[in-house]
């Protein structure tokens, strides 16, 4: 329940707070690029319930027609605002409606898209009993996935065998010892890395 109000209230002062900083990009998106400010990506939540994630848009419009994976800053889909809003996690910003609206949790394993749901195992589905997070322990240890993703021969298929089973066992290790107080140190550990 903590947690809980804790998510609502904080999710509703951070739009408050942030506003005119949303307003802004918003514009900036739109004005770099054709079409809207706004992505929205069904992603699999609590108890394998879709529902949309929404970001600042840093791709060209239909560019998941080319993939679900971005790589890092030699993919050409990305816009110019996308480098600059990708490189300091401002694009999941927007994320905080999710949050107030209860489709997320400020910390929580990373929603994945169905197609990637698709192939965990009964155990790596254990992470769905739990709201996503717009940061978890897994989000820290691969903060540079693209670059990660980009210097990969076949980056989807590094992804699916590497990259997304470690993050899940990642996210398994912090359901089986998760409390509010861990909560709050992976919050001051995300802002720690994105200002460093």
């Amino acid at each position: 329940m903590i947690k809980f109000l804790f998510d609502r209230i904080m999710a509703a002062l951070g739009i408050l707070f942030l506003l005119p900083l949303l307003f802004a990009i918003s514009i900036w998106v739109m004005l770099d690029s054709k079409g809207g400010a706004f992505f929205v990506q069904t992603r699999v939540g609590k108890n394998g319930r879709h529902f949309g994630l929404l970001k600042f848009r840093t791709m060209r419009p239909l560019s998941e027609a080319g993939g679900k994976l971005t790589v890092g800053s030699s993919d050409p889909r990305i816009t110019n605002a996308g480098h600059f809003l990708r490189k300091y996690k401002l694009d999941e910003l927007p994320q905080l409606l999710n949050v107030l609206i209860a489709d997320m949790s400020f910390v929580g394993p990373r929603p994945e898209v169905p197609e990637y749901v698709a192939y965990y195992t009964t155990e790596q589905r254990k992470v769905l009993s739990v709201r996503p997070g717009i940061t978890d322990e897994a989000s820290l240890a691969y903060f540079s996935e693209n670059d990660i993703l980009s210097n990969s021969p076949h980056p989807e298929k590094t992804y699916l065998e590497i990259v997304m089973p470690a993050k899940i066992e990642l996210n398994l290790a912090y359901l089986r010892k998760r409390s509010f107080l861990k909560d709050l140190g992976v919050i001051a550990k995300t802002l720690k890395r994105i200002i460093s």
